[in-house]
């Protein structure tokens, strides 16, 4: 299923970062706390009245020209929220009244096909907000709502109002058994080159059945007589007017894809190495749960000796230590090098994310990793892990039950996963632990 996003833009110091924060910050569905995922982020995932949503602060997405009139980065932060995102929240400034850089944001907002909810930051006379109001009715907006980001003051009733305007969510139309392929990465890593190498290959027979997205174009197609989808080639050929919006645009789209796949291969630039970009990508596949395949391209362009793919793939885990569980595959699209390879680890992958233990055999071994080694005690007191079950797949999640769950330190998390995998696999797919009271 593929969440909606939500865009906040609004001019410089009105408080839009501030208001991503508190959203984010007080209602956010957070999985895990990884140490190695950039911390710059641009995106949360929020649940507010059963409704999942992404949320973007386009204020945070960088910008290459820094340069540029103030106008001009602001068009282009519109034109990112007008592309690809289902509600746009607009945040004017309460102190200052609606000012002439306002009244150009609104006018291409009120141009755009898109839900647009306008939010007055910085209110602080709720009661006299009312009479103060009608000002904002010249943005033509609808009505505006006001809040105060840095106290979370009415943020509820905005995130109501949001929640209502979202478009209903559709479960996909393929097959379970289909493996659901994301190819992400920056611009100009290669994308393109490695999607058209995987349909061209001799065993790949493509279909011409129309993707399931109201935007989207998939390429079903079928491999050793199984069947896969590549998701959202449009997103990847698409070219866009906006040259300077590129990349943009393609963190945005890879969050759309990476939503619906089941396996992601996840490209990286052997010349270029790896970015702040690259990490933002991979850290929202990671939280997602989703089969995690690193594929370094333009390997043919790296002078090499016999050093140099150790050093490479030392290079990669140093940068992004929270896909250690992810292989790698180097590969040169625009020579098919290795990229034969690639399917092989894909299936792999799959079957890796969707892997069952039986709750008897997990727990005959959970006996054995507690006494190789035994859980730390605090303060006099013993922490009991009493025993564990899968709770699901996709990513593979266990429930460990334990008699003091505040006591059982993130190390020793780690230790029971790095366990698990030692033990059953689960290569390239993130592992989720539930610790529960007994």
């Amino acid at each position: 299923m593929t969440k909606s996003l939500v865009a906040i833009v609004g001019r410089p110091n009105v408080g839009k970062s501030t208001l991503f924060n508190r959203i984010a910050g007080s209602r956010i569905a957070i999985v895990e706390d990884t140490p190695g995922v950039t911390r710059d982020r641009l995106y949360f995932d929020v649940e507010w009245g059963r409704k999942r949503f992404t949320l973007i602060d386009t204020g945070g997405i960088g910008f290459k020209d820094q340069a540029a009139p103030l106008s001009q980065l602001m068009r282009q932060q519109v034109d990112v929220a007008i592309e690809e995102a289902d509600v746009v929240i607009f945040v004017v400034d309460g102190r200052t009244g609606p000012t002439a850089e306002d009244e150009l944001i609104a006018k291409s907002l009120r141009q755009a096909p898109k839900t647009v909810i306008l939010a007055v930051n910085k209110v602080e006379n709720f009661p006299g907000f009312t009479a103060q109001s009608y000002e904002y009715y010249s943005l033509g907006l609808g009505d505006p709502i006001g809040v105060s980001a840095a106290h979370g003051l009415n943020t509820g009733d905005l995130l109501d109002v949001v929640a209502a305007s979202l478009p209903a969510q559709s479960e996909e139309e393929y097959d379970p058994e289909t493996v659901k392929i994301a190819v992400i990465g920056r611009p100009n890593v290669g994308k393109s080159s490695l999607v058209n190498k995987l349909l061209g290959e001799k065993r790949v027979l493509v279909s011409d059945i129309p993707g399931t997205t109201r935007d989207a174009i998939d390429t079903p197609f079928v491999y050793d007589n199984k069947n896969y989808v590549l998701i959202d080639t449009a997103g990847i050929r698409r070219k866009k007017k906006i040259v300077e919006l590129t990349e943009n645009y393609s963190v945005i789209r890879s969050f759309r894809a990476i939503d619906r796949s089941d396996v992601v291969l996840m490209l990286l630039d052997a010349v270029e190495g790896v970015t702040d970009q690259d990490k933002r990508i991979a850290g929202y596949a990671h939280e997602e749960g989703k089969g995690i395949i690193l594929v370094v391209n333009k390997w043919d362009l790296v002078p090499k000796d016999h050093k140099t793919l150790d050093a490479f793939e030392k290079t990669i885990r140093d940068e992004i230590g929270f896909l250690a569980y992810a292989p790698t595959q180097f590969i040169s699209a625009e020579t098919g090098q290795r990229v034969n390879k690639i399917m092989d680890l894909v299936d792999f992958v799959a079957e890796q994310n969707c892997r069952r233990v039986t709750t008897a055999l997990l727990n005959d071994q959970l006996r054995e990793w507690l006494h190789l080694n035994p859980p730390p005690g605090d303060k006099g007191k013993s922490l009991h892990v009493l025993y564990a079950t899968q709770q699901g797949v996709k990513p593979p999640t266990f429930i460990f039950f334990v008699n003091e769950p505040e006591m059982l330190h993130f190390s020793y998390k780690r230790y029971l996963i790095n366990q698990l995998r030692q033990t059953f696999g689960f290569e390239g797919s993130p592992i989720r632990l539930i610790i529960r009271k007994r």
